[in-house]
């Protein structure tokens, strides 16, 4: 399925947890934190949002760090997505 989200809406998908520590204990998946880096899957196309125009930032295939509590979570085709806005985003990760 494609998803086409609408303003300033950004579909990410989050980058696969760290299984182990850095000392090599592996951690259960109840130990596990959320990770906050994703990929961006789909973006929006901006407009006037709230009476202000916002240009979107990011594009599809930037990985992004995003706020800890940000988004809604979906569940589509088997895969775990969530759709948050640009203003969530607080930094993309270049190499």
């Amino acid at each position: 399925m494609k998803l086409q989200p609408l303003f300033d809406r950004i579909v990410i998908k989050q980058v696969d947890a760290v299984e182990k520590t850095d000392s090599g204990i592996v951690l259960p998946g109840s130990a596990k934190e959320k990770p906050q880096l994703a990929e961006v899957i789909a973006v929006g196309p901006g407009g006037i949002v709230d009476g202000k125009e916002i240009k979107m930032q990011v594009k599809v295939g930037d990985k992004v760090l995003y706020s800890k509590y940000a988004g809604n979570e979906f569940k589509i085709d088997g895969e775990n997505i969530t759709v948050i806005k640009q203003s969530d985003v607080l930094a993309i990760v270049t190499e």
